[in-house]
């Protein structure tokens, strides 16, 4: 008999029934010579200090580092996972061949091998390796049955992983809570969580050091087009305004007039971090969040293995690519076009030396039913990437104009869509459609030479802090170490030495929300107090560096490649838990305290506040909530609409801006949109002819013109 092992019920069911397994049993499926069994995710686990020795119950100083001999596994302590366990024991012992049916990945590599050692396997393995659980994969899958011996790299890759991070996290997490931590607070260390948490405490830092500093910009008009002089900011407003009086002495001169035709390449295929990046930024999902609704969608069939850090397709898929399509039958208004002509054979998106395990997420061409709005929308995301990276690149039109203004020198850029190309598979979309809008700006042709009057005016603005983390940004900064970087193709190249997995990342994130070492307020996220005391009493770069924690990670996928060893990981790990230990325990520094528990946040996405309709009738500034403290109605003063609570908040917006009295439709653009239509007779300062310009609500509630 054949034994299979598969990660879960669900996916057990699935290959049963294409095997013809049909037979229910206590815990497997039997039928056709083959016993088809499952575990719950991990059934073992590296075992605890207290296993190797009594001694390290308890948690002394004196005791660390705890290195074991040689580590051990055990099994969970949990009836449900035991009694299973004793079934795929006995399934096992009498097997002729084992299947491991394991997820296809490190992580369900170690699972199965674990569960297999623990049962003390003695029967041959081979090994299943499928890319999504429609009939058609399985079924190809077990006409390719793998040799196990294939994976020997990848297991070793988790082990190591696994064993670092006990190494780690179980002696660095004793040794600063019994050095520097207070009362019965636990302060956890982790080998990615830590440098995780370094990277926003020093965002915040940066953010909390931020002094906003005033700056002008002289800005002119002409032609119905917005031009600013190329020179500095300047700092002080009486050097403006002398710039502005210049200005007015001089007609604009057209210096430079040049159009380029220009090409916006088409987006990746979604790997899974790119993908929780996408729907952070449109949805708000958490990365916990779309991690979950995208393995959803795999266990139902309809999209292939998410857990994937890749952006591209195998070769061998290209055949494939074309029935996909066809099968899409809800897309048809964009596949209809792509099916005319043979899918072209990308090599920025097919390319076998870019694909390790897996390639990235597309559809399997099952059309999805009976799934959530969540779902729904995820499924949406990763059908319309998979098509737009096969459509024609959208063709752009960039314009870049000069001018002079005596010695001043002005310049203008604008951007014109003249072939939307794969952006049409975006057309319906909102956010997308709002985002190309920003983008895209049409300029008159001009003639080098020409001149004419203009109107010149001094542009008030504040500089701005550095941006907090959201969910989208902090997976980027972990896939990158660190870095920022825009570019697709140069972040490919930092993945090897991004921290964590792409399949971690989100378990990351969250282990630190429950830590209290985070939290988040709206999208963003800030470092609480105990999280900036934590990465502030830790001296060692190396366990806050992401940087340096990268360079371990890549360590970990050579292991995988069979380019490094794991036990040299291991050495190298555990001198780094001995030089560490000897430093904290030599150490001195500030206790630290957790921070309090805040309520509860109710289980369901918060509601957003909606912002008010526009009235038909008279507006009513005074029913309005105030913007920035969100807590109190807005009070109609002597001079200024402010706050109720204008003592402690401080919003105010006056009834006068710039000579001009604003009516209460201006404030009411202000409150609901951040800025009002263009304003007609603006007394600029220094400029004696009124212009007109909009006025805008900037991150400080402040107003500025623009």
């Amino acid at each position: 008999m054949k034994v299979c092992i598969a990660e879960k019920p669900s996916v057990a069911k699935d290959i049963a029934a294409v095997l013809g397994a049909s037979q229910r049993k206590d815990g497997y499926f039997e039928g056709n010579g083959y016993q088809v069994t499952w575990t719950f995710g991990h059934f073992c686990t590296l075992k605890e200090p207290h296993d190797y020795t009594d001694r390290w119950k308890s948690w002394r100083l004196e005791d660390l580092p705890m290195i074991p001999s040689s580590f051990g596994i055990k099994l969970i302590d949990n009836a449900g996972a035991l009694k299973q366990f004793g079934v795929i024991e006995n399934l096992v012992r009498d097997s002729e061949q084992v299947i491991n049916c394991g997820d296809a990945g490190q992580e369900g590599e170690l699972i199965q091998r674990w569960v297999l050692l623990k049962a003390k396997n003695k029967a041959p393995v081979k090994r299943l390796w499928i890319s999504s659980l429609t009939e058609q994969a399985i079924k190809e899958g077990f006409n390719k049955l793998r040799e196990s011996e294939q994976y020997d790299n990848l297991y070793a890759a988790g082990s190591a992983r696994a064993i670092g991070d006990w190494l780690l996290g179980m002696n660095a997490t004793r040794l600063f809570t019994k050095k520097f931590g207070q009362g019965k607070v636990v302060l956890s260390i982790g080998r990615v969580q830590t440098p995780t948490l370094a990277l926003i405490v020093q965002r915040q830092k940066e953010i909390n050091a931020f002094v906003v500093e005033e700056y002008f910009e002289l800005k002119t008009l002409y032609r119905e087009t917005e031009f600013t002089a190329t020179i500095d900011r300047i700092k002080l407003q009486e050097k403006a305004n002398k710039g502005l009086a210049y200005l007015l002495e001089f007609p604009f001169e057209v210096t430079s007039f040049e159009k380029k035709e220009g090409k916006e390449g088409n987006p990746k295929l979604f790997d899974l971090t790119s993908l929780q990046v996408e729907s952070n930024k449109k949805y708000g999902y958490s990365a916990e969040e779309t991690l979950k609704h995208i393995q959803n969608l795999y266990e139902k069939k309809f999209v292939t293995y998410p857990r994937v850090d890749t952006t591209y397709l195998s070769e061998d898929l290209h055949p494939k690519i074309e029935g996909i399509m066809r099968d899409l039958t809800y897309y048809k208004e964009y596949t209809e076009v792509l099916l005319a002509n043979p899918i072209p054979k990308l090599k920025t998106v097919f390319d076998d030396k870019k694909v390790t395990d897996h390639h990235a997420i597309i559809p399997t061409g099952v059309l999805p039913v009976h799934v959530s709005q969540d779902e729904k929308r995820i499924y949406d995301m990763i059908v319309r990437r998979f098509l737009a990276v096969f459509y024609p690149e959208c063709r752009v039109s960039n314009t870049t104009v000069l001018g002079m203004v005596g010695k001043v020198e002005f310049k203008a850029t604008g951007k014109q869509i003249l072939d939307p190309g794969w952006r049409i598979v975006y057309a319906n979309d909102k956010t997308e459609k709002k985002e190309g809008a920003d983008e895209e700006k049409v300029m008159p042709n001009f003639e080098v030479g020409e001149s004419g009057p203009h109107e010149p005016w001094v542009h008030q603005g504040k500089t701005s802090p550095p941006k907090p983390y959201t969910e989208a940004t902090l997976l980027r900064a972990m896939e990158t170490a660190g870095k920022q970087v825009e570019d697709e193709e140069v972040r490919e190249l930092l993945k090897d030495n991004g921290i964590g997995r792409p399949s971690t990342r989100a378990n990351i994130i969250e282990t630190l929300f429950k830590r209290k070492y985070i939290e988040k307020k709206k999208k963003n996220i800030f470092a609480t107090q105990t999280g900036m005391d934590l990465i502030d009493t830790i001296s060692n770069e190396l366990l806050k560096s992401a940087e340096l924690t990268g360079v371990w990670e890549r360590k970990l996928r050579l292991i995988e490649k069979g380019e490094y060893q794991m036990e040299t990981f291991k050495q190298e790990l555990i001198q780094m838990v001995v030089d560490l230990t000897r430093e904290v325990k030599m150490n001195t520094g500030k206790s630290i305290a957790i921070t309090e528990d805040k309520p509860e946040e109710p289980a369901e996405k918060p509601k957003r506040i909606a912002k008010p309709k526009e009235p038909k009738g008279d507006i009513s500034i005074e029913t309005l909530t105030c913007p920035k403290c969100k807590q109190h109605l807005l009070k109609k003063g002597r001079t200024a609409y402010g706050c109720a609570n204008f003592q402690e908040c401080g919003f105010k917006i006056p009834f006068e801006f710039l000579g001009k009295k604003l009516t209460d439709k201006h404030v009411y653009e202000l409150l609901s949109k951040g800025k009002t239509a263009k304003i007609k007779g603006l007394q600029m300062p220094g400029n004696p002819e009124p212009v007109s310009a909009r006025l805008v609500m900037n991150g400080d509630f402040n107003f500025e013109v623009e």
